[in-house]
C-alpha cells in the first residue's frame, strides 16, 4: 500500500514549527553561506565533510549481518548530512543576436523519482559522495532531522542515503517521519504490536487458518559490488503470511486480499507505522 496521505497531525505541526525550507525567523536555507559566528550553521564551520563516524559504523554492522535498520536510523539522528542544491533557470533574457541569456538562476533542492513513482530525497554522507554523484550540486550541511522535514516538505516519500555510492541506504516513509520528529523508530516487521491491527481487519473471515507478520521481499539491499544486505531496500517492508483453506482460486485470493488490505488502510495507525506491504498465501487444510 502506497497511496498518498495526508500529514499527520503532529508532523504538521513540526513542519510548521520548522518553517519547512525556511529557517525560524523565514530566511531561505538555500544559498546560505556555511561560515561565520551570525549563521545558524556555524555548528559545521570546522566540518571536514567526512561521514559520521556513528553512520559509518552503523551501515558497516547492518552490512556485516551484526547490526539492523533500527541502528542506522538511530545513528543518522544525530549525524550531519549534505543535501544537494542546484542552480536551475528561474528566468531568461534576450541576448545579443537572439541567443537566449541567463537573466536568474535560483537554487533548488534535488529530488529523485523512486523505480515506484514516489518521491524520494538523497542526502549524503560526506562531501566526496555527493561530488561524485553530481559534481555541479553544492552541499548545504544540515542534520538528517532537518534533512527528513524538508523530505515531508517536498512530498518525498523516501530518503535516500548515499544514492551511488557503494552502500546506498532508502529510509522509508515511517523512518523519515520518526527522524523528523526525533524519535526513535521500529521497523515495522518488527512492531508486535501489528499483529493486533492484522487480527482485527481478519476478523469473520473464515477462510483464512493462520497469520504471521515477517520482513518483506523488499527490504533488503544491494551493494555496488553486489552483496545483498538485510536492510535499506525501498520496500516491500512487511509480509503480511497467510494461511487460508485448501479449494480457494485464484479470483477468490485476490479478492481476500483486496479486503484486508482495504480495512488495514483505514487504520490510522497501522498506515502510520507501516510503508509497504506484500501479502503471501500458502494452503492449508482447515482447522
Amino acid at each position: 500500500m502506497t497511496e498518498k496521505r495526508d500529514l499527520p497531525a503532529h508532523i504538521a505541526a513540526a513542519l510548521a514549527g520548522a518553517g519547512g525550507p525556511a529557517d525560524s525567523a523565514g530566511q531561505p536555507w538555500s544559498g546560505r553561506d556555511l561560515s561565520g559566528p551570525g549563521n545558524p550553521l556555524h555548528n559545521f564551520d570546522a566540518d571536514d565533510g567526512s561521514a559520521d563516524a556513528g553512520y559509518v559504523a552503523a551501515i558497516s554492522a547492518l552490512a556485516a549481518g551484526r547490526g539492523g535498520e533500527a541502528g542506522v536510523l538511530h545513528s543518522l539522528a544525530s549525524a550531519r548530512v549534505f543535501v544537494p542544491i542546484v542552480a536551475q533557470l528561474g528566468e531568461e533574457a534576450e541576448g545579443a543576436h537572439g541567443v537566449k541569456a541567463d537573466k536568474q538562476a535560483d537554487m533548488a533542492l534535488v529530488t529523485l523519482k523512486a523505480p515506484d513513482g514516489r518521491r524520494a530525497l538523497p542526502v549524503f554522507t560526506s562531501s566526496a559522495a555527493l561530488e561524485a554523484w553530481h559534481a555541479d550540486a553544492r552541499p548545504v550541511a544540515v542534520y538528517a532531522a532537518r534533512a527528513a522535514l524538508s523530505a515531508v516538505a517536498e512530498k518525498a516519500d523516501l530518503l535516500v542515503v548515499d544514492p551511488g555510492a557503494e552502500i546506498t541506504f532508502v529510509v522509508r516513509r515511517p523512518g523519515v517521519w520518526a527522524l523528523a520528529q526525533q524519535r526513535e523508530w521500529t521497523p515495522s516487521y518488527e512492531d508486535a504490536s501489528l499483529a493486533d491491527f492484522v487480527a482485527e481487519a481478519a476478523d469473520g473471515e473464515t477462510d483464512i487458518v493462520r497469520i504471521a507478520l515477517a520482513p518483506g521481499s523488499g527490504i533488503a539491499a544491494r551493494t555496488a559490488a553486489g552483496q545483498v544486505i538485510a536492510g535499506g531496500g525501498a520496500g516491500p517492508e512487511l509480509c503480511l503470511m497467510l494461511a487460508v483453506r485448501d479449494g480457494l482460486d485464484q479470483a477468490q485470493l485476490q479478492e481476500l486480499a483486496k479486503r484486508l488490505q482495504s480495512r488495514l488502510a483505514v487504520s490510522k495507525d497501522f498506515a502510520e507505522r507501516v510503508d509497504s506491504l506484500e501479502i503471501r498465501f500458502t494452503r492449508s487444510a482447515a482447522e
